[in-house]
């Protein structure tokens, strides 16, 4: 949360003198304080009753205030959780690129926060999705991916033993693994849809169980057309406009 004192320093005082209405004067220095970064993305606000108290409005001008810019897509309200300012990033979706090279490309910092990083025997299931014999080795990956240290997915990867050396050749970017390689994934099936946040993927996000994710599965093949990862993501509702171009016949 927004630290109250930092918070009420960053934002303009209303004043009922003033042509324009408070709720707008109030919706105005929010959105301020918002593109000139003095609030940061997941960051929460106030209460509206501490709004109310500190700023000597009406919890009807506070409520109109943040009803805009939500609408803008500036502010999220999330029952239970109060009210935070939103990080949306926008990805092409026809587009084959990794996290790093989404988040590195806007100029964000990448790092990662391990949960498993080895190797192990491939499943029968995984055998025949990947197409490989039974005892090959597949490396596991789970890890949060963070962008200026904000959480903004959870990933499980199953990668094919013979794309990699060693897991410890994974640093920031997979990809770039592979690519060292020779195994950079070229073509891959994605497959995107609307999920709540259940149990470990919400506490390691650490939002509120039943909030809404995105959830992505992308099976990725090198440049010979064998599988090379089977990767499943949860990433946070707020956090990304998948954007595809569509043409017509």
């Amino acid at each position: 949360m927004v630290d109250q004192i930092d918070f009420f320093s960053m934002v303009r005082t209303v004043d009922a003198n003033q042509p324009s209405p408070l709720y707008a004067q109030l919706r105005d220095t929010i959105r301020e304080a918002i593109e000139q970064g003095k609030l940061q993305p997941r960051e929460t606000l106030p209460s509206e009753r501490e709004i109310v108290s500190r700023m000597n409005v009406s919890r009807i001008t506070v409520r109109k205030a943040i009803a805009e810019l939500v609408e803008e897509g500036l502010l999220i309200r999330q029952q239970g959780s109060g009210t935070y300012v939103a990080s949306r990033v926008e990805k092409q979706f026809f587009q084959l690129s990794s996290f790093s090279e989404d988040m590195a490309a806007r100029g964000f910092d990448v790092r990662n926060e391990w949960i498993r990083k080895d190797s192990a025997t491939i499943t029968p299931d995984e055998a025949l999705t990947f197409g490989l014999s039974p005892g090959s080795r597949v490396y596991r990956l789970q890890r949060v991916r963070y962008a200026n240290n904000i959480p903004m997915a959870v990933e499980y990867a199953t990668i094919a033993g013979f794309a990699l050396h060693s897991e410890d050749e994974i640093d920031k970017s997979l990809y770039d693994a592979l690519a060292a390689t020779g195994n950079r994934p070229v073509r891959a099936l994605q497959r995107m849809r609307a999920v709540m946040f259940e149990g470990e993927q919400a506490e390691l996000l650490r939002v509120t169980e039943r909030v809404p994710a995105l959830f992505i599965e992308r099976r990725g093949f090198n440049q010979a057309g064998r599988m090379i990862e089977l990767t499943k993501s949860w990433y946070c509702g707020d956090a990304y406009d998948f954007v595809a171009e569509i043409t017509g016949r």
